[in-house]
């Protein structure tokens, strides 16, 4: 209905188009996968009558309206896509209804392909035997040359496309524009914040590259490449979390008691460190916080006299737990752990400390 799409997968298939349309149509409401899927086949599939895709003319230079409007759908897709990854529950529903459609499709084809076989020719009589042998019949010498059919048709005229400065020139402008707009916004807004600023502004002149150079054929397919990647990290950019600023920062937390402790302690860049020592557990009681470090160290001190339940998951740097030896660990690349640290030997365990720690990148040291 949009594209044709729909309608020349249930042709293919042969499946009503319907099913198409809802099952896409709930995947893009859900995970928004349905909309990179049906932006992708608009690019990639061939349409009915035509030589080329949508794709191959963009990568020839030749930016028309529907190939950018399947590559806006494309990163609309995208983008909603990233924006979901924490929600489980959608993502494993949309993985659920695209198996239950790859298995419709598959059934409808085996039924089709059943339907279509030629039933058992019935038993016939032999043939009677031919009156005249076979090196008595006629022998037809084939051509050694084949006849000229011409005359022969010239290739039209394509018009020749334009050098690259043009295409060059708008990649450049795209850079200055992207950094322009993060500088002036690295020290007021957060990185998520200003990185979108960036891309978005880059984003802006690669549109208006597209929209002058489209008549002249200017725009090759590096330009392409190179706004799809900027939209690509425009996404990315859009699924950081707001607190991690753009300047380092050092900070120490040393709640007093109890009452005092947080739920979740957050770090964007720079050097942390969570003071709980002076936390007074009581026999049994148990209390639980969380540490979240996008790039730099945290040192965490826990008392002597609790047993801590660690849950690490670190993207790359060190660790170093108590009663490690040396300075440090080994570098931990995508590490996720779960340990329990006990009280040095001769004390007595009071209570449960459960701490919950996720650091990108950096340093983390858990010391007495």
């Amino acid at each position: 209905m949009i594209a044709g799409v729909c309608e020349g997968a249930g042709r293919y298939f042969d499946i009503d188009p319907v099913i198409f349309r809802v099952v896409l149509a709930v995947l893009a409401l859900v995970g928004g996968v349905g909309l990179a899927a049906y932006g992708a086949a608009w690019l990639l599939v061939v349409k009915e009558g035509e030589e080329e895709s949508e794709a191959k003319r963009l990568l020839d230079g030749r930016v028309e309206s529907p190939a950018l409007t399947a590559v806006l759908i494309v990163l609309a897709g995208c983008g909603l896509f990233l924006s979901m990854l924490d929600r489980v529950g959608n993502q494993t529903f949309s993985m659920a209804l695209m198996a239950a459609l790859a298995g419709a499709v598959y059934w409808s084809q085996q039924q089709h392909r059943r339907a279509q076989e030629p039933a058992p020719p019935a038993a016939e009589p032999p043939p009677a035997p031919s009156a005249e042998p076979w090196w008595r019949e006629p022998r037809q010498e084939p051509y050694v040359w084949a006849p000229d059919d011409g005359p022969y048709e010239k290739e039209p005229h394509r018009p020749r496309r334009g050098g690259p400065g043009f295409a060059v020139a708008v990649f450049f402008l795209a850079v200055a524009a992207g950094a322009i707009g993060v500088a002036a916004s690295w020290y007021e807004e957060p990185l998520g914040t200003s990185l979108e600023i960036g891309f978005g502004a880059a984003l802006g002149v690669f549109g208006l590259g597209f929209v002058l150079g489209a008549r002249r054929r200017r725009m090759r397919g590096g330009s392409v490449f190179a706004a799809t990647l900027a939209a690509a990290l425009f996404a990315g950019a859009a699924v950081l979390p707001k607190w991690i600023g753009t300047q380092p920062s050092d900070v120490t937390w040393r709640p007093a008691n109890i009452a005092g402790l947080r739920s979740s302690y957050r770090l964007g860049t720079g050097e942390g460190r969570l003071d709980l020592s002076s936390l007074k557990l009581r026999k049994g009681q148990t209390a639980a916080t969380s540490v979240e470090v996008a790039a730099g160290a945290m040192k965490v001190t826990v008392p002597e006299n609790v047993t801590v339940r660690l849950h690490l998951r670190m993207g790359l740097g060190d660790v170093r737990l108590p009663g490690n030896a040396g300075s440090d660990t080994d570098s931990q690349l995508f590490l996720d752990r779960t340990t329990t640290l006990n009280p040095p030997y001769g004390v007595t365990a009071v209570g449960t400390l459960d701490l919950d720690l996720q650091i990108g990148l950096g340093d983390l040291q858990v010391a007495r």
